[in-house]
């Protein structure tokens, strides 16, 4: 009588994993196509500073910048160089901004005041229904 040492033909209890090895490929490749590759974060819209043949040519009358300067206690408002009061920057803005396809409005603020001054201006904007708000900065505009 001898013992035998196995592998005999009786049923296997092992579980044959290449096809769970397969499934979880494929689903790794499906969930990688899906991932989104880069973060989108807020679209801006920056004032390119002009070339130095540009200076020369006039300013584009379409371009509308809004200034935001500070006077005394309380800061002073400007369209494109005309004096507006700022309860009125709205409905000036909606009045420049309703003929026009493209709406895109730049403020420029003076570099004393708090950003919460001219927060006011970046909302009146978006009230007036403009698209695209750029902050001119002192380096943007010192072409730096």
């Amino acid at each position: 009588m001898g013992m035998g040492g196995g592998g005999g033909s009786g049923a296997r209890s092992d579980i044959n994993v290449t096809p769970l090895i397969d499934v979880l490929l494929v689903l790794l490749i499906i969930f990688m196509v899906i991932q989104p590759n880069t973060v989108r974060g807020l679209d801006t819209l920056v004032p390119q500073p002009p070339k130095k043949e540009d200076m020369n040519k006039e300013v584009d009358q379409r371009t509308i910048v809004v200034q935001v300067q500070a006077a005394g206690g309380q800061p002073s408002y400007k369209i494109n160089e005309d004096q507006v009061a700022l309860d009125q920057l709205t409905a000036r803005l909606t009045d420049i901004f309703s003929a026009r396809n493209d709406k895109v409005m730049f403020v420029k603020g003076d570099k004393d005041l708090d950003f919460g001054q001219v927060l006011p201006v970046i909302n009146d904007g978006h009230a007036a229904g403009v698209d695209n708000i750029g902050i001119i900065t002192p380096a943007v505009e010192s072409g730096k």
